[in-house]
Parts: C-alpha cells; structure tokens; sequence
C-alpha cells in the first residue's frame, strides 16, 4: 500500500568571501512567512557572522526558495 507525504523546506543561499555558494535549509517552515522576514533573517545572518562559509564570512544573499516536495512510497 503506498503512503503520501509532503515536505517544505526554506532554502537560503548566500555568497562567502572567497566566493562561494553557503546553502542553509531549514525544515518545515511557518505557512505565514512572508518575504520580508526571509531576506531579514538573512541580513542578520550575515551582519551578524552567524556562520562560516566553506572559504569565508558570508557577504552576500543569492537566492531564498520555499520548497514543497510530494512523495509517493510505493514499496519499503
């Protein structure tokens, strides 16, 4: 018997200094987030050095996507 779920995921991408892509994703998301809290929590991260890229600080954001995934399980 199959089984069906979703997953949601924010994905924020930003740029290190050395040039570098840094992917941050976060599960399940709230349904009411709003663009503007997105690109603000983004600015915090980086204005605050929260997290280190692979060759540096993060200096720059590059993207941000909400992604829903549907998954059909026909077989364990």
């Amino acid at each position: 018997m199959a089984t069906y779920s979703t997953r949601k995921y924010l994905r924020m991408i930003f740029k290190d200094s050395g040039g570098s892509n840094f992917t941050i994703r976060i599960s399940d998301p709230k349904d009411d987030l709003t663009e503007a809290q997105i690109l603000s929590a983004m600015d915090t991260i980086i204005n605050q050095n929260i997290f280190q890229g692979k060759t540096g600080d993060l200096v720059e954001k590059v993207d941000t996507k909400i992604t829903e995934t549907n998954i059909s399980d026909y077989y364990d």
